[in-house]
Order: C-alpha cells, then sequence, then structure tokens
C-alpha cells in the first residue's frame, strides 16, 4: 500500500463502533497549534478549489446556493497555477508533525494528503490534456449543471453567466486537446465512433428552448416575480442561441475534422508519453492502493476462476443442458440474452421494476445497517442526450439513473444487483449518509473515492443475497454475471493498458463470461480503453470489504455486530482503503472489550 499508517493513526481511528460515529457533532477537544495550521492549510486551499473547479459537472448536481459566474478556467496557464500551489500546500503538509495533531485531524491528514498528491500527480502529467472518454465529457456534464436545483434569482443569473461563458471554456478544452494530439495524448480513435453524437445534438439546435440546458426556466420558483422570470427567460434564450449553441457547433468541427482524424491508433495507456507513469497514478488515484499492473491482473484471474465455478453452479440447479458439455455455459448465457422473459418493452416498466426492487429493500435494510441515513432518492431515467454510451445505471446524492436506452440490452435478472449497487444500500445511503456527517470537513464530505464507494456498492450486491432481494436462480446469476464482469475488469484493463491486449481480445474475455448484453459489452470496454484505471476500483474495493468482514467475523465470532460492523464501514464517509483497513482494526479492538453482539444484531 502506497500511504501505511502510523501507529498514531491507527490509535485515531478509535471510534465508537455504532451509531455515535454519526453523530453531527463530535466531542470538542482543545485545538493544538498544529490542528490550527493544518485546519487554516485545508479551510484555505478547499475554498480556493472550490472557485477554481466552477460548476457544470456531474458530481455537483446537488450543489445548491453556489453563485460563481463562470465555468473553470482550463487553461495551461491556470493548470500551472494549480500545480504550484497544490506542490505548496504538499509542502506545508510534510512539514507538519502528525503527533501534535489530534485524533481526528491525523485521519483527516492521511485522507487530505492522498488527495492533494493526487490531484497535483494528474496535472503535472497533464491529464487535463484529455478531458473527455467514452463515458463521460465536459460538454454533456454541461447538462448536470441544469439539474442544480435553483431558487433564486441571483443563482438564475449566475446560470445564465455560465451558459455565456461556454464558448470561452469550449476553446480552453480544444486547445489542450490540441496540444494532447500534438504529443500522441488522446482517446484512442478505436473508441471515437459515434461519440460526436451528443455534440451534434445540441450544435443542430434551432430553438434554444429545445436545449436540456434550458429546462431550469421551464418551471421557475414562484417566488421569483412574473416579470423577473420573462426576463431571466429570454436571457437564457439569448445565450443559448448565441453562445452555447454556436459553441456546440464549432466544438463539433474540431471534433470531427481534427480530433477524429488524429487521435491515436495504439489504446494502451502505456504507449502513449509518460504512459507508463500516467497509467501508475491513474492505478494510485482510483484503487488508493501502491499495485503494480502484474499484480492486479494476478487477483483478476484468481477472481474470474473463483465466481466461474458459482456460475456453474446455479446452470447445474437450474438443470440447464445446452447443446453440449463444451458448449454449456455459453448455450446459457445465449439463452438468457434472447429469452423475452428476461426483458421489458417499454421503458417505464424498467423503472417500476426498479421501484419495486428498492422497495423491498426498504423492508430489509434497518436489519443489516444501523444508522440510516434522513436524505432520500429518486429513480429517473438516463437523459437521452447520454445514454447509449452510458453504463445500465448510475446512483449518488439524491438520484438513481435508469437507463432505459436500448431496453434488449437491459435484462431484469441482473437489475436487483444494479439497483442494490446504485440506489441502497448502495451509492445513494452511503452519499447521503457522507453528506450527513457535519462533524467531517468540506474536502471529505464532498469528496469520492472510487476504491471505497464503489467497492461499496459491489460489495452490497453481495449482502443482497443475505437480505433476500434475488427472488430467482436466474437474478443470482445475475448478481454474480455483475460480479464477474468487475473481476474481469481487472484483467482487461491491465490487459489493455499493461499488456497490449487489443480491442477485439478484451471484447471477447468479457463477452465470454458474463450475461451482459452486446451493447453493454461494447460500451463497457470502451469505457476502460479511453478511462485507464477507474475501472479497478470496483473489484480491489469489494475485496477489501469483504476481507474485512471476514476478519472481524472470525476474531469477534459471538460479539460481531452486522449493523455495527456495517456503521463502522460507513462512518468515516469516502476514505482511501488503507484508512478503512485502520479503522475496521480498530472496530474490532474496540468490539472484542465491549460484549457480544446479541440476538438479532448479529447475522440475520
Amino acid at each position: 500500500m502506497s500511504r501505511p499508517l502510523s501507529v498514531a493513526l491507527l490509535l485515531a481511528l478509535s471510534l465508537p463502533i455504532a451509531g455515535a460515529a454519526f453523530a453531527d457533532t463530535a466531542p470538542v477537544a482543545v485545538a493544538s497549534d498544529a490542528d490550527k495550521r493544518f485546519q487554516a492549510i485545508y479551510e484555505k486551499e478547499w475554498t480556493w478549489r472550490q472557485a477554481q473547479n466552477g460548476l457544470g459537472d456531474e458530481d455537483s448536481a446537488a450543489t445548491e446556493g453556489n453563485l460563481n459566474p463562470d465555468l473553470p478556467d482550463v487553461s495551461p496557464a491556470a493548470q500551472h497555477g494549480r500545480l504550484a500551489a497544490w506542490n505548496d500546500v504538499l509542502r506545508q503538509l510534510d512539514a507538519l508533525d502528525p503527533a501534535q495533531l489530534s485524533a481526528a485531524n491525523q485521519v483527516n491528514l492521511a485522507i487530505y494528503r492522498a488527495q492533494v498528491q493526487d490531484l497535483a500527480d494528474e496535472t503535472r502529467l497533464r491529464g487535463y490534456e484529455m478531458p473527455f472518454n467514452s463515458d463521460s465529457s465536459f460538454w454533456a456534464n454541461l447538462n448536470f449543471m441544469a439539474r442544480r436545483p435553483m431558487h433564486t434569482a441571483a443563482a438564475y443569473r449566475a446560470y445564465i453567466a455560465r451558459l455565456n461563458d461556454v464558448p470561452r471554456y469550449f476553446d480552453q478544452q480544444t486547445d489542450n486537446m490540441r496540444a494532447g494530439l500534438a504529443r500522441g495524448f488522446s482517446v484512442p480513435r478505436a473508441v471515437l465512433e459515434g461519440r460526436e453524437g451528443s455534440i451534434a445534438a445540441v450544435a443542430g439546435l434551432e430553438d434554444p428552448t429545445a436545449s436540456a440546458l434550458y429546462a431550469p426556466f421551464k418551471d421557475m420558483p414562484a417566488q421569483i416575480p412574473a416579470t423577473e422570470q420573462q426576463a431571466l427567460r429570454e436571457a437564457a434564450q439569448a445565450a443559448i442561441g448565441d453562445a452555447v449553441i454556436p459553441a456546440f457547433a464549432r466544438l463539433q468541427g474540431f471534433f470531427r475534422d481534427e480530433y477524429v482524424p488524429q487521435a491515436r491508433t495504439t489504446l494502451a495507456a502505456n504507449a502513449m508519453p509518460d504512459g507508463k507513469a500516467y497509467y501508475r497514478q491513474q492505478i494510485r488515484r482510483y484503487t488508493t492502493l501502491d499495485l503494480t499492473p502484474q499484480e492486479i491482473h494476478r487477483i483478476g484471474m484468481a477472481e474470474v476462476a473463483r465466481i466461474q465455478g458459482e456460475m456453474d453452479a446455479i446452470i447445474d440447479r437450474v438443470g440447464f443442458k445446452g447443446g453440449s458439455e463444451q458448449t454449456r455455459f455459453q448455450d446459457f448465457l445465449h439463452f438468457l440474452r434472447t429469452d423475452p422473459q428476461f426483458y421489458v418493452t417499454q421503458p417505464q416498466e424498467l423503472l417500476d421494476r426498479a421501484a419495486w426492487i428498492s422497495k423491498r429493500v426498504d423492508g430489509q435494510i434497518g436489519r443489516y445497517i444501523g444508522t440510516l441515513p434522513r436524505g432520500r432518492f429518486t429513480i429517473v431515467p438516463v437523459p437521452d442526450d447520454i445514454a447509449p454510451f452510458w453504463t445500465a445505471g448510475r446512483g449518488g446524492l439524491g438520484t438513481y439513473w435508469v437507463n432505459t436506452y436500448d431496453l434488449p440490452s437491459r435484462p431484469l435478472y441482473n437489475l436487483p444487483a444494479l439497483t442494490l449497487h446504485e440506489s441502497s444500500p448502495g451509492h445513494a445511503l452511503q452519499a447521503a449518509l457522507s453528506q450527513e456527517q457535519k462533524a467531517l470537513p468540506a474536502f471529505r464530505r464532498d469528496s469520492y473515492i472510487s476504491a471505497y464507494g464503489e467497492g461499496w456498492a459491489l460489495y452490497t450486491e453481495k449482502l443482497g443475497k443475505e437480505m433476500g432481494v434475488y427472488e430467482t436462480p436466474y437474478e443470482d446469476f445475475g448478481r454474480l454475471t455483475y460480479e464477474m464482469w468487475r473481476a474481469s475488469r481487472l484483467v482487461i484493463d491491465t490487459g489493455l493498458h499493461h499488456y497490449g491486449w487489443s480491442r477485439d481480445r478484451a471484447l471477447a474475455y468479457l463477452r465470454e463470461r458474463t450475461a451482459l448484453s452486446e451493447h453493454e459489452i461494447t460500451t463497457e470496454v470502451d469505457r476502460y480503453i479511453s478511462w485507464p484505471g477507474q475501472a479497478l476500483s470496483y473489484k480491489l474495493g469489494e475485496i477489501a470489504i469483504v476481507r474485512l468482514r471476514g476478519r472481524a467475523e472470525a476474531e469477534l465470532g459471538d460479539r460481531f455486530d452486522i449493523r455495527a460492523f456495517h456503521d463502522a464501514v460507513l462512518a468515516e464517509g469516502s476514505v482511501p482503503l488503507p484508512v478503512l483497513e485502520a479503522r475496521i482494526g480498530a472496530f474490532i479492538d474496540a468490539a472484542r472489550v465491549a460484549g457480544p453482539a446479541g440476538g438479532a444484531s448479529r447475522a440475520p
């Protein structure tokens, strides 16, 4: 692991093991001079970072009250300034003596320093010259800005100002992409087909009110006077018509005439300039671990073999014969991909089924998690403009997006696992709990660590089996196909970016081992090609949580309390895996002293 924990940090993580860890206020300790210096450092940097980042992305979709009139400055000069600032912050942090910090701040320092180091490293490697991948992009992310709640005229005016800032923002992104092309640092050409569509959809608009960016003006708060509402609507139409649409048109021309023809023909991250260093940095960023590609590849192969055995056992249980023993597994996958019983024909049917699964989980969740969030989530379809290239669903604070595009590629047997992962007890629950932990600094509440968040969400798919969510062997197979999908990522991502696999080899590997549809397989592999390292976080995070639970159960015996264990995992918010490791070690020590869990709390 790249960030070893000191004994002091282990002691710092000896926190209450149940719901008390979620309290909005923590016991007040006298702050040392080191605590004050550290707090001044992170508060100043976080405030500056928020102003630097601007708005207009998926992760800030639920932020209210931000009156920033500008989108981010992404010019090379601004990037160099950020790198200098982060390097200076790292020097200040390294000058602190962790032993002089409070217990809570020792944990905060472990998390914060890693966060700033990742930001500095990616900027140093000029990752900003590749500002999109096949899953997400700076232009499509503007639509999330439109979904941010706005309650005042000032908020609407700031939003209109950001719309007028789109040409400048797009021009800077275009300059960065040109610089990336010039040095061979680009999204591979092999995954760019069709990616122009989401740009063209806006570039070709004749009516500004038809843009998704105009949606906030269709139903404005009643407290804004009608005359002011009309003025704001007119200003928004002018901004979209005169600034946004022409900016998209210029971006479309650049994408079609320059980016695609000049994009690199290689696939591996290692093949780019500084590619090996970039891939290792992305591995550290998304996994929080210092594992080599070779180590990750071996872990993936072992997991694939284990899960295959469980899948074969279900095929035996349902009595499926297939054409021959040699082809039985592939025949079963074909059956799942083509039998009408596993598919719906209307988008609302898929949404309704997801909602039904979510409500069934609601009836069980209190038996497995002690402290539940006050926040709730809604279920909505993935927006049409991004649905063709999005995954089957996505969850976060307040929302579970279900992809209703291409219904023949959205099998019902996968839906329980997807819903557990994206809504509750997965992303939506974890994000709500994190937001409600007001005692945590903002740099922790409002940040997301992929290995933790995705690891927890994948773990909850397995937890769903204990909860009785999977009602048929086919749904349980769907759970396993999702786990196989994440295990295969460890093999495919490292295969592509370290071992030099071809796209066809990666497609075949996923196709032959999961019951994902062909559309999902293609979308996923293109995502791994264009987004090195991110896909590794899911399985490595889940492996860590499963291992820590096994350790807790083995060491505590009758003292093991499933709700308290999950509270301990969730209580710190999004954390690096080494911090979680120490947290659960402290939980085990405290629970051993506390005595038997007793009754239903243990493991329902």
